[in-house]
């Protein structure tokens, strides 16, 4: 897939292509990365993209035009011509979820819009986002660090840039739970030992550990995603034997 990013900052924006699986998925060529700067299609002196809000108030909201330029470029320039995505990120959207995420991932073209000062003009909105996201219910200064974060979250779901394709499979929120605890060497680290199940060599019993764990460990922390997944007789028993656990060790 290709995914371009519309930004006033492109070099802040590039460093999530230097490392990691992101990084890895670019040299591999399985995901391609634009970075277009509405700047270059302002017509204005200094190369100025923003102007005071109608209606007054504080700080400056960034102009229809050059970012409506740079959208059309991004469209244009779609590999193959395929369909173009455009999603906005900002604080009005929508909660962004692994869902989302893996819907993003199916796209051939994906333009992300970053958002700084107030914001955009709202006729931007309304006449070229598709879709409009936001990380959380919390403010950051421009939509720069979301797109880095929907980038690295996108890639890890396509085929093959994983070294293990179970490592995504199993991530939290993949299967509508968080995921279960993990343990490495050594075996005991200031009298904390690893469960024994896990080193006991019994596959089945060690899987039915992991989803007792990560459906005790949702319902302590996420109980919103008990209340959404329907649970199986066997999901539900493992439940009932993981608070029975807890309510015994207190």
């Amino acid at each position: 897939m290709h995914i371009d990013v519309i930004t006033l900052f492109p070099e802040l924006v590039s460093a999530v292509s230097e490392y990691g699986v992101v990084g890895r998925a670019l040299q591999r060529q399985t995901v391609s990365l634009g970075l277009i700067n509405p700047r270059d299609y302002s017509d204005l002196p200094h190369d100025r993209v923003d102007d005071r809000p109608y209606g007054g108030g504080p700080g400056m909201v960034m102009q229809y035009a050059p970012l409506h330029a740079a959208i059309e470029d991004a469209r244009a320039s779609s590999p193959g011509k395929q369909a173009t995505k455009v999603v906005y990120l900002s604080p009005q959207g929508e909660r962004l979820d692994q869902t989302a995420i893996r819907e993003f991932g199916r796209s051939a073209h994906l333009v992300l819009l970053c958002g700084r000062y107030e914001g955009i003009d709202e006729r931007l909105v309304q006449a070229d986002v598709d879709e409009e996201w936001s990380l959380g219910d919390y403010v950051l200064s421009g939509g720069e660090l979301a797109a880095m974060v929907v980038i690295d979250a996108i890639v890890r779901t396509l085929p093959g840039v994983l070294g293990d394709e179970q490592s995504a499979w199993q991530d939290s929120f993949e299967q509508g739970l968080l995921d279960y605890p993990h343990y490495t060497r050594p075996e005991s680290i200031q009298g904390l030992d690893v469960p024994p199940v896990l080193i006991s060599g019994d596959h089945a019993e060690i899987e039915r550990w992991r989803l007792k764990q990560a459906l005790g460990r949702t319902y302590l922390r996420r109980p919103d995603l008990i209340e959404k997944r329907q649970l199986s007789e066997q999901e539900q028993q493992l439940l009932e034997e993981f608070l029975a656990e807890q309510s015994s060790s207190i």
